[in-house]
């Protein structure tokens, strides 16, 4: 919990305390209204600064205002009938912070560190100097400076490869879900993670300007742009407090000028006075203020214990508005995981072809080697397998019980001189030749989630309009994930910067139209993520950035969450705007009794406080979304 937080809930704490002992404790006069003072300030004194600030600035109708003038107006009207009853003030005061207390601790999730937690970011590039390797900060390393990237390292600045082949591991950039082959003359960029072998790299830009650099800058920027739900209470009070304040005005004023000057009888100021302060107390919007939070901390809460991380009510409002949600696709829509996903073109027994390829395979450390050795599903008796050579970016030879066996792309056939036949089929296709004759290949690719189809029927029903796909895959496999899954759109083979650009224009597209949601898991959608108008993550497979930028997080990865989410919020501003009518409908009943002289304090606590309790229960119903 935050300090601020900290301090405001002692500041509750004690005000409840204090107005307790004060109702045993016998105190009159002046020092029973000092006593209540002194609580007042404790619980009051920021609300009442802020007023000030704001009349300061000439924004004098926001709620601070309104809660200055009602309470200090509560304080007069006791003063005045020496009833020596100030609970109303305080309690008032108290039932605000309350809702403010519940309110900031939702929203107050920030996100002020998220190139901070951003682990993309080399901390240091390896310069060749007499034979040995220096470790120099990337910022000072000049534009055509040979680096060499060893095996698990980052690669610091953009540059071209000069020497040594490698697979990449670019997911956090791109994220494509393939590793990606290198040799010499393949251009690298910044961020991508060095797997297999040493490399040495020209770098063709500087630090500041490679493109790591770049995604970090896109995510401060885009953070600073991103749209805001201006929270409920401060656009309602903008109208209700003006019109509130100057109708006591002139219920205090207008009738005795009246009666002096039209009427030739007393002004009576003292009765409309009276009237003018009774009608600020009724008018206090106390089942607002605290409903309102409530109701958007219950369906936060709710959503919490359905495995859906709200970070505060804002979100719950652009959350509910949801028309168009893009996703990306590694581990959003699929599982991030490769499998086999076919094998073709093969008069050998499935099974034995698979058993080749994995016994081949079995010394790798490869993604597609593991999705080799699992689809195989036996234990791996390596004791059959004798020379091994992993030739980087093409594949596997080896001899599997003496038998030659070659697993790898279409360059290791071509070097083998082995005449293969090509694959239309999107994923990662290994070729497959024993004894120097092709049996054939299999096709590996990462599989689409088991619910992601139920997620986009899910989100129709929920009245989403359109869905859309932004992956830096090849177009093979994104068609293939969008046709299965009947998307709206999917655009493919997409930088960071490029997603963003779709996101802007997808914007444009929107205006009007409800709001844009993205959904995504990796480093490479923080960018993304905190421009889009409402950002959702998920959280069991999410980069610490992406789960940080994002306004939602999904705790288990399962995309049908998203239309629940959406659900959710729904049913939550249900509950807002029902509270509002119905807060708003007594209120202004009880305010024409209080400017006809009908309506007393009672009528007064009635509105003020029976009207809270009864939106405060209506707000609890939030909590309720297991069938939602």
């Amino acid at each position: 919990m935050e300090k601020e937080q900290k301090i405001k809930l002692v500041r509750i704490l004690f005000t409840v305390a204090a107005l307790i002992a004060l109702h045993f404790v016998h105190v009159t006069g002046t020092l029973r209204l000092i006593l209540y003072i002194a609580v007042y300030l404790v619980i009051g004194y920021d609300i009442l600064w802020e007023a000030i600030e704001g009349i300061r600035e000439k924004e004098l109708f926001d709620e601070d205002f309104l809660m200055a003038v009602a309470t200090i107006g509560a304080f007069a009207l006791a003063i005045y009938e020496k009833t020596g009853s100030y609970n109303e003030a305080i309690a008032v005061m108290l039932f605000f912070q309350i809702g403010e207390f519940f309110e900031d601790y939702a929203v107050d999730r920030s996100r002020d560190n998220i190139a901070g937690l951003m682990d993309i970011r080399p901390d240091y590039a390896n310069v060749e100097e007499n034979g040995k390797l220096s470790r120099v900060s990337p910022d000072t390393v000049p534009i055509g400076t040979v680096i060499v990237v060893q095996p698990g390292e980052k690669i610091p600045i953009d540059g071209v490869v000069t020497g040594g082949t490698s697979t990449l591991n670019t997911a956090a950039l791109t994220g494509e879900s393939l590793p990606r082959s290198v040799e010499a003359g393949d251009a690298v960029v910044s961020g991508s993670v060095n797997q297999t072998g040493l490399l040495k790299i020209r770098t063709t830009k500087a630090f500041g300007e490679s493109t790591v650099s770049q995604i970090l800058e896109l995510v401060e920027d885009a953070a600073e742009r991103k749209s805001k739900s201006e929270a409920f209470i401060t656009r309602f009070a903008r109208f209700y407090t003006p019109i509130v304040c100057i109708s006591a005005l002139l219920l205090a004023v207008l009738p005795p000028v009246i009666r002096m000057t039209l009427l030739h009888t007393a002004p009576r100021w003292h009765e409309w006075i009276y009237r003018a302060l009774t009608f600020l107390v009724i008018s206090c919007p106390c089942a607002l203020v605290v409903s309102i939070p409530l109701t958007f901390f219950a369906g936060i809460g709710g959503a919490s214990r359905a495995g859906i991380l709200i970070k505060g009510s804002n979100f719950m409002e652009t959350l509910s508005k949801t028309k168009t949600v893009v996703f990306d696709k590694t581990g959003t829509l699929t599982k991030g995981v490769f499998e086999v996903d076919d094998i073709h073109h093969s008069e050998m027994e499935h099974e034995r072809l698979l058993e080749y390829a994995a016994l081949a395979e079995s010394a790798s450390s490869h993604p597609i080697s593991a999705s080799l050795q699992r689809a195989y599903g036996k234990e791996i008796d390596r004791t059959r397998v004798t020379e091994i050579h992993e030739d980087s970016g093409r594949g596997v030879t080896a001899k599997v019980d003496g038998v030659p066996v070659a697993a790898g792309n279409e360059k290791l056939m071509e070097s083998l001189g082995v005449s293969y036949i090509s694959c239309r089929s999107a994923g990662t296709i290994i070729h497959v030749a024993i004894n120097g004759e092709y049996q054939g290949h299999i096709v590996v690719s990462d599989v689409i989630k088991p619910q992601s189809a139920e997620a986009m029927t899910e989100l129709r029903r929920a009245g989403v309009t359109k869905t859309v796909m932004l992956t830096g895959d090849s177009w093979k496999v994104a068609e293939r994930v969008a046709q299965t899954l009947k998307l709206n759109e999917a655009h493919a083979g997409l930088l960071p910067e490029q997603k963003v650009e779709q996101v802007e224009r997808l914007l444009q597209q929107q205006q009007g139209k409800g709001t844009l949601t993205f959904v995504g898991d990796g480093v490479n959608d923080a960018p993304v993520l905190t421009r889009a108008d409402l950002g959702i993550a998920m959280g069991a497979m999410g980069s610490d950035a992406a789960i940080e930028a994002a306004d939602v997080v999904l705790m288990d990865d399962n995309p049908t969450k998203v239309a629940k989410a959406i659900r959710i919020a729904r049913k939550c501003l249900r509950i807002v705007y029902q509270n509002i009518a119905f807060a708003i409908a007594v209120k202004l009943a009880c305010l024409i009794l209080g400017a006809l002289g009908f309506a007393n304090m009672w009528l007064a606590v009635f509105a003020d406080v029976g009207v809270m309790v009864l939106a405060v229960l209506n707000a609890i119903r939030a909590l309720r979304v297991k069938n939602l």
